[in-house]
């Protein structure tokens, strides 16, 4: 009876792990076809020797390397963004979680609502607000909008009040450090995993994010990947070769998130402060 009751969510786990990996699996076969096989029938196994090394070539010389222009942006708004939010969250949680001041659970109350309300609701009046600053078609239009994170400030919170001991705290106090290198020297280590895994939600999210940068920006240079694929699947309706480089692109725009997965998977230990407050 336990075997059955096993198999039926192994069962529904593996159907929904095939149906998430389809859609990558028809990147990577789409991205070795030329623009004349993109549409047809499955005609083999990808091979990354033909096709694909002629479609990234094409994609590559697009525009004079338009592209790889499009994929340093993304790193700029991405990195530059999920750092920003990284300082700022680890600053509010830590704050949040070890004082005790008026309005606390107003500002904390204010953050779970503000969880709740949706980033795209938010565009319009970001808009708005940064072209009255004059940096609407710049680079700080799409970066300074993802710095203040109400989820990231909730996590950050939640990990510094759980993992960061107060018995250390006190110990620094009264050795005479003060609250800013407590912070510093104690509550960022301690706070490691929670902040990487804050960094890595943060850089998906600006990575993937299609809509704030599609208000913002109108100058081709600026573009990040998401719009600019956009706007190379916009002029493929009068050239259709030009489907296959989007295909390629978007492939090799989950490289660098693989890639950074992988790299952090390190700071994820969760035994940081075992034994830190033994004795």
């Amino acid at each position: 009876m336990r075997t059955r009751t096993k198999i039926v969510p192994t069962l529904l786990l593996a159907l929904g792990g095939v149906y998430a990996v389809l859609p990558l699996l028809w990147v990577i076969f789409a991205s070795t076809k030329s623009s004349d096989e993109l549409f047809t029938t499955f005609s083999g196994w990808p091979s990354f020797n033909g096709g694909f090394t002629e479609n990234i070539a094409a994609l590559s010389s697009y525009g004079g390397g338009r592209f790889w222009l499009w994929m340093l942006n993304s790193l700029i708004y991405a990195g530059g963004g999920a750092f920003l939010t990284v300082v700022v969250s680890a600053a509010c949680g830590y704050a949040l979680a070890k004082y005790r001041f008026t309005g606390q659970r107003l500002i904390f109350a204010s953050l779970l609502a503000g969880v709740l309300v949706p980033g795209i609701t938010l565009a319009i009046p970001q808009y708005l607000l940064l072209s009255q600053m004059n940096l609407v078609g710049t680079y700080w239009s799409v970066i300074l909008p993802s710095v203040i994170s109400p989820y990231s400030i909730y996590l950050c919170r939640i990990y510094a009040e759980a993992a960061v001991p107060d018995e250390i705290l006190e110990a620094g106090r009264v050795d005479g450090a003060g609250e800013f290198r407590l912070l510093w020297s104690v509550g960022v280590p301690i706070m490691t995993p929670g902040l990487v895994t804050v960094f890595l939600l943060q850089f998906i999210g600006i990575w993937n994010n299609f809509l704030l940068p599609y208000i913002m920006l109108a100058n081709d240079d600026l573009f990040p990947l998401t719009v600019g694929l956009y706007s190379l699947l916009n002029r493929g309706a009068s050239q259709p070769a030009l489907y296959t480089l989007v295909i390629s692109g978007s492939l090799l725009s989950i490289i660098p998130i693989v890639a950074l997965f992988l790299f952090l998977q390190r700071f994820w230990r969760l035994d940081l402060v075992a034994g830190s407050v033994k004795g």
